[in-house]
C-alpha cells in the first residue's frame, strides 16, 4: 500500500472497544452480565443525530467495513465499495457505524474472549444467539451513541436478517431499512448446508467438543471444510467457471488426489486462510443463528402478519444468480410487505457473481443503492 489512500476511501481508521455493564436477556434464556462490542464509525454525526447509519455484518464479517487500519493493508474493509466518500452510504452525509455482533470472533465478547465468572475462554459455553438478540445489543450501543433513530440501518445476507429484525422490534429507532440479499427465513437447502458445514467442525478431531484451546490444539481442517462448502454457495456456476473454467495447475493430469485444478487449489487456500482467522464455535453459532431467523414463525408463518408493527420504509435488492438466498426469497419478502401496507422499493440486480454479488459494485446496483440514500440523506437534512 502505498502512502497515499484512494480519494473515495474513509482512509486510515481504528475500531474502539465499548463495555457495557448492563446484563442482557438473551432469547435461549440465558444472559450476559456485561459484554464488549467492537465498533468502527465513519464520518460525522451531526448536531441532530440523525444523519447515523448502522451496517450490520453478515456471518463471517466483522466491524472493519471501510477504509484501513493502516497503510500496509492490502485490501479495506468488507464493505469499502459501499461506504465512503461519493459511494451508496456516503460518509461526507452519514455517520456510519459498524460492529462486530455479540459472539464474533473479531474482539466483540464471544467464544474466543474470556469470561469473567471463570477467567477462561467462553468456548462452548458462550450462549447461543439470534438475530433478536444482536439487534437489541445494538439498540443498546445505539443508545451509548447518543442515537435515538438511524436514518437507515442497511446489512447484506444476514446482515439484511438484522435490518427487517430493527424494523420490528424498535419500529420507530429507524426511517429506512435496507435489505440486501437476503431472505425472510432460511429454505430447508440453506439449513442442510450450514449443518454439513457444522458437522466438518464438529467431526474434526481437534474440536474437542468446543474446548480445543484447553487442549491447545484447533480444528483447522474442519474450518476449512466447512469454508470451502459455504464459499462455493455464496458463488454462482457461472461465476467459478469464468474464473476456473477446468484449468489445471500444470499441463497434465497427475492421477492423484491433490489439487490438480485451479478451482481446487482456491477452495483449499479460502478455506486454509479462513481456518487462520476465524473461530470455530463462533461459526457454529453464526449459522445456528441463520437457521432459527424466522419472524413470521410466531404468526402461523404469515409474515404480512409480522410486519405490522414497522413504520419505516424499505429498499431490498437481489441478485438474478443468487442461489442461496434466490430473489423469489426476496419477492416473498416485498409481496409480505405491500401486503402489510408497507412503503417499499424493490429491484433484481442482473450479475453473474451469485450471493457475492452484493460485495461487487455493479453500475445497476451501485445505481440503484445511491439513489435510494440519497434520498434518505435528503429527509434528514444531510
Amino acid at each position: 500500500m502505498p502512502d497515499s489512500l484512494p480519494t473515495d476511501s474513509v482512509g486510515l481508521v481504528s475500531p474502539q472497544t465499548i463495555h457495557f455493564d448492563t446484563p442482557i436477556e438473551l432469547a435461549c434464556g440465558q444472559s450476559l452480565d456485561s459484554y464488549d462490542l467492537v465498533v468502527e464509525t465513519y464520518g460525522t454525526l451531526n448536531a441532530e443525530a440523525s444523519n447515523a447509519v448502522l451496517i450490520c455484518h453478515a456471518l463471517s464479517g466483522h466491524h472493519h467495513a471501510a477504509g484501513y487500519h493502516s497503510y500496509d493493508d492490502k485490501k479495506p474493509g468488507w464493505w469499502d465499495s459501499c461506504i465512503g466518500p461519493g459511494k451508496p452510504i456516503d460518509t461526507n452525509r452519514f455517520f456510519v457505524v459498524c460492529l462486530n455482533n455479540l459472539g464474533g470472533c473479531h474482539g466483540s465478547s464471544g467464544p474466543s474472549s474470556i469470561n469473567p465468572s471463570t477467567g477462561k475462554l467462553y468456548g462452548p459455553d458462550f450462549p447461543v444467539i439470534t438475530v433478536a438478540d444482536w439487534v437489541k445489543s445494538q439498540a443498546r450501543l445505539a443508545d451509548r451513541l447518543g442515537i435515538q433513530q438511524w436514518a437507515a440501518v442497511v446489512g447484506g445476507s444476514l446482515g439484511g436478517m438484522q435490518a427487517l429484525q430493527w424494523s420490528l422490534d424498535y419500529p420507530d429507532r429507524l426511517r429506512h431499512a435496507v435489505i440486501v440479499a437476503s431472505t425472510p427465513r432460511l429454505t430447508a437447502q440453506n439449513i442442510a448446508f450450514n449443518e454439513v458445514a457444522r458437522q466438518a467442525i464438529t467431526s474434526d478431531t481437534d474440536f474437542h467438543d468446543g474446548r480445543y484451546d484447553e487442549e491447545s490444539t484447533l480444528p483447522r481442517r474442519g474450518l476449512m471444510l466447512a469454508r470451502m462448502v459455504g464459499h462455493i454457495t455464496y458463488l454462482s456456476d457461472a461465476a467459478m467457471g469464468e474464473k476456473f473454467g477446468r484449468e489445471l495447475r500444470e499441463e497434465a493430469f497427475k492421477f492423484g488426489y491433490d489439487a490438480e485444478f485451479q478451482v481446487e487449489s482456491y477452495l483449499r487456500y479460502q478455506g486454509e486462510r479462513f481456518s487462520e482467522s476465524f473461530d470455530a464455535n463462533t461459526y457454529l453459532l453464526m449459522t445456528r443463528a441463520l437457521d432459527y431467523f424466522d419472524p413470521a414463525y410466531e404468526f402461523g408463518g404469515d409474515l404480512s402478519k409480522a410486519l405490522a408493527p414497522a413504520q419505516c420504509e424499505y429498499l431490498v435488492l437481489s441478485f438474478s444468480t443468487d442461489w442461496r438466498f434466490s430473489p423469489a426469497r426476496s419477492e416473498e419478502m416485498v409481496n409480505a410487505m405491500i401486503s402489510a401496507r408497507k412503503k417499499v422499493s424493490y429491484a433484481e440486480i442482473d450479475a453473474p457473481w451469485g450471493h457475492d454479488a452484493f460485495l461487487i459494485p455493479t453500475p445497476r446496483y451501485t445505481n440503484a443503492f445511491t439513489a435510494y440514500m440519497d434520498r434518505v440523506a435528503r429527509e434528514v437534512g444531510a
